[in-house]
This record gives C-alpha cells, sequence and structure tokens, in this order.
C-alpha cells in the first residue's frame, strides 16, 4: 500500500513537471518560447515585419483613402451586391467547415486538394454546362458560387484543422477508448472544445476568401445576382472610378471584419 502511494505521488509530481514537455496533455498549459531573445534577433525580425507591413499595408491604405469620399455615392446595387457576398461567405464557411471536420480527423487531407488542383473557373465551366440543359444557370449562381467557394477555401481549413485534430487525438484517445465515449460524446467534450481556435481561425480565412472571391460568379451572375468583387468590376467598367473606389472599401471592411469576428469569436471560446 505505501508503494502504491509511493508510486502515485511520484506520477502527480511528475505530470505537474512535465506539464510543458507532453507528460500534461490534460492541462492544456502554452508552451514558453526561447527563441528570439537576443537584440540581434529581435531587430532583424523587427526589420522584416516593417517591410512585409510596409508592402501589404501601403496598397491597403490607398485603398481606405480613395475609397473615403466614394461611400456616399454606392446605390442599392451595390448594398445588395454587399448582401450577396455576405450570404455567401456565410453559407460557403458552414459548408467548408461540415466538410472539413471529418476530413481531418479520418486523413482526408489528399481529398481536400481538389481544390487546389483544379481551378474554380474549370469548375465553375463544367457547372454550367452541366445544369444549362436542365435549368437556368443564373438562377443559380449564388448557389453555384457557394459550392466552389466551399471547395476552394477547403484545403486551407484542412491545412490549419488537420495538426490540431491529430494532437488531440494522440493526446485523449486512449483516455476516450478508457471512458467508453461514443463518437458524438467524443466530438461534443472534447474534440470541438480544443478545436475552438483554429476553426475560429479556418472560418474567418474562408470568409474572407469567399467574400473576395471574384470566379465563378462572372459566368453565372446577371445585374440581380452580383456580388460586391463582381460590382466593383462593372463600376470600374462603366467609368464610375468614385463608386467603385468605395466600394472596394466597403469589400475590405467586410473581408476584414468577417476573419476578425470568426477569429476572435473562437479565441474568446478557446480561452473560456
Amino acid at each position: 500500500m505505501i508503494q502504491l502511494g509511493l508510486a502515485l505521488t511520484a506520477g502527480l509530481v511528475a505530470l505537474w513537471l512535465g506539464a510543458g514537455a507532453g507528460f500534461g496533455a490534460g492541462l492544456d498549459r502554452a508552451l514558453p518560447r526561447w527563441d528570439g531573445q537576443g537584440l540581434a534577433a529581435r531587430i532583424t525580425d523587427m526589420l522584416w515585419i516593417g517591410l512585409a507591413a510596409l508592402f501589404l499595408l501601403a496598397p491597403l491604405m490607398m485603398v481606405v483613402l480613395r475609397g473615403l469620399g466614394g461611400l456616399a455615392l454606392l446605390g442599392p446595387g451595390t448594398w445588395e451586391a454587399a448582401g450577396h457576398s455576405v450570404s455567401v461567405a456565410l453559407a460557403s464557411t458552414a459548408l467548408c467547415l461540415l466538410w472539413a471536420l471529418p476530413l481531418s480527423t479520418r486523413g482526408g487531407e489528399l481529398v481536400g486538394l481538389a481544390g487546389i488542383a483544379l481551378s474554380p473557373l474549370v469548375l465553375g465551366t463544367g457547372l454550367f454546362l452541366i445544369l444549362r440543359p436542365y435549368v437556368n444557370p443564373f438562377v443559380l449562381a449564388l448557389p453555384v458560387t457557394t459550392l466552389i467557394n466551399a471547395l476552394v477555401s477547403l484545403p486551407f481549413a484542412l491545412r490549419i484543422l488537420r495538426p490540431e485534430a491529430e494532437a488531440v487525438r494522440a493526446d485523449y484517445r486512449r483516455l476516450a477508448q478508457a471512458l467508453g465515449l461514443t463518437p458524438l460524446a467524443w466530438l461534443r467534450l472534447v474534440l470541438l472544445p480544443r478545436l475552438r481556435r483554429p476553426l475560429g481561425f479556418a472560418a474567418g480565412l474562408t470568409a474572407a476568401l469567399s467574400i473576395g472571391d471574384l470566379g465563378v460568379i462572372a459566368l453565372f451572375a446577371d445585374p440581380d445576382r452580383a456580388t460586391l468583387p463582381l460590382q466593383v468590376y462593372r463600376l470600374m467598367g462603366s467609368y464610375q472610378m468614385e463608386a467603385a473606389a468605395g466600394a472596394a472599401l466597403l469589400l475590405l471592411c467586410l473581408s476584414f471584419g468577417a476573419f476578425w469576428l470568426f477569429d476572435r469569436g473562437g479565441r474568446i471560446h478557446a480561452e473560456t
């Protein structure tokens, strides 16, 4: 009995001391980082981050500066197109996550790579030719755009979710088997709570990509079913540059806003 008590005590001490080294998966502790501690490393990091920020933020600042004056020129068609973009983004995000979650836990990454191997325009053209003899393709412009956007975003969502899902399975699989958890209980009690952060990031990325996509919708859309990127293109084609700049600013705000909301929501729920 004394030996058993000593063994249990030693096991608990090892679990506590080794929580950051892989012995305490259930404690969910953040691992400390030891890189970038020197002054030279910090200066190098600041330099490269500054150059990358300048490369990315300069065009975005031009969109903001040029678009502020064009917001007042946006007509009802542009706001309706923005609503279409938001609805398509939400639907494609939900569909992409419904595909990505089971594929990430069953090693289905190769299936998801079809979104990269095949061009969205090729898929859209094929769907257009298939549907044309049976139904008016313009009626299905938004559903087809939703489907293609979800498929195109699937490889990115899988790349985000699969490492985390594999880590959860490696840490808790034997415990779940010992407790006799059903697949539904495993999903609800173990997997989803520990995938909140990557799920939020994947959802934000999918929504941003879907809102800013100008591909399949150009094949299917009529004037009543345009998305915001297509509306920007149409405004530019009709030489309404100020209105196009305002619509581009609106597109930028929607894309960044969707990404921030989903990513922030995942982080907040992961911390609770």
